[in-house]
C-alpha cells in the first residue's frame, strides 16, 4: 500500500495545509516555524516510513509521526492562549491531531502484529 492511500496521511496532509494557510501572515517567525514544522512532520514521516525497506523502519517513522501529533497539539493550545490562533480553529486542530494520533496508534499496533517488531 502507498502512503497516499492512507486516510491518516491524507488527513494529516490537509491539516498541514490548513496550518500553513492560517498562519501565513503570523509575524512571530519562531512560533510559526515550530508549529508548521510539527504539522508538516506528521504526513512527512508517514510517507518516509512507507518508503523504507523494513517494517522496523516503517514502525519507527510512524512512531515519530505520532509524537509529532502531541507536539503539534501542544503548540496549538499555546497558540490559542497567546492569541495567535483563533479558539475555534485551534481546538479543531487539536481534535484532529488527537484523532490522527489514535489512527497512528492503531497503525503501529497493526505493524507490530503483522511483523512482530
Amino acid at each position: 500500500m502507498r502512503h497516499e492511500q492512507l486516510e491518516v496521511w491524507q488527513r494529516s496532509k490537509q491539516l498541514s495545509v490548513e496550518v500553513y494557510q492560517e498562519l501565513m501572515t503570523l509575524r512571530d517567525f519562531g512560533f510559526k516555524d515550530q508549529i508548521t514544522r510539527s504539522a508538516l512532520s506528521i504526513p512527512s514521516n508517514i510517507a518516509e516510513g512507507f518508503e523504507r525497506f523494513t517494517e522496523k523502519e516503517k514502525f519507527r517513522y510512524v512512531s515519530i509521526a505520532k509524537g509529532s501529533c502531541g507536539e503539534f497539539a501542544t503548540q496549538a493550545l499555546i497558540g490559542i492562549e497567546v492569541g495567535y490562533i483563533p479558539e475555534a480553529i485551534g481546538q479543531h486542530w487539536r481534535q484532529e491531531a488527537m484523532s490522527l494520533s489514535r489512527m497512528l496508534g492503531a497503525l503501529l499496533k497493526s505493524l507490530t502484529t503483522c511483523s512482530r517488531i
